[in-house]
């Protein structure tokens, strides 16, 4: 029998305004030292979600160029599954801001969302060299 240290936290409804880009289980190698899943795998995941979006914009090379705001709220363990979710917050010339947010549900108890982590990341659209190059703005240049 496994012992649920979660603190007790409502659950949450699943933004409706944002684009599911990415579900994920952590599994056990994933692990720190206390049981819970290391933050950096957190960080990736997130990255790697948060460059579905502008991916649309720039059809090409582009790199994480800031992560403006990361946001850890609860913990995340071994089984659970992780819905991200991405917006685009802002088109640039060269660069598209995205916020992206983490829920958690745990295997035994699908259906019930908590949301772990929330993040806003820049990615910036660059050419063969590496050098920052610009991007196709949708026409109503909104998001």
């Amino acid at each position: 029998m496994t012992v649920d240290s979660t603190p007790s936290v409502p659950p949450v409804a699943l933004p409706t305004d944002k684009d599911l880009v990415l579900k994920v289980i952590p599994m056990p190698a994933d692990c720190n030292a206390n049981g819970d899943i290391f933050g950096g795998w957190v960080m990736a995941h997130v990255d790697l979600a948060g460059a579905v979006l502008p991916a649309r914009y720039v059809k090409g090379r582009m790199a994480t160029v800031a992560v403006n705001q990361f946001v850890f709220k609860q913990p995340v363990r071994v089984g659970d599954i992780l819905s991200f979710f991405a917006s685009v917050t802002r088109i640039g010339n060269t660069s598209v801001t995205v916020q992206v947010e983490v829920y958690a549900e745990h295997m035994s108890a699908q259906g019930h969302y908590i949301k772990v982590t929330e993040a806003s990341l820049t990615y910036v659209a660059i050419d063969d060299k590496g050098k920052p190059q610009p991007i196709d703005k949708p026409r109503d240049n909104k998001p």
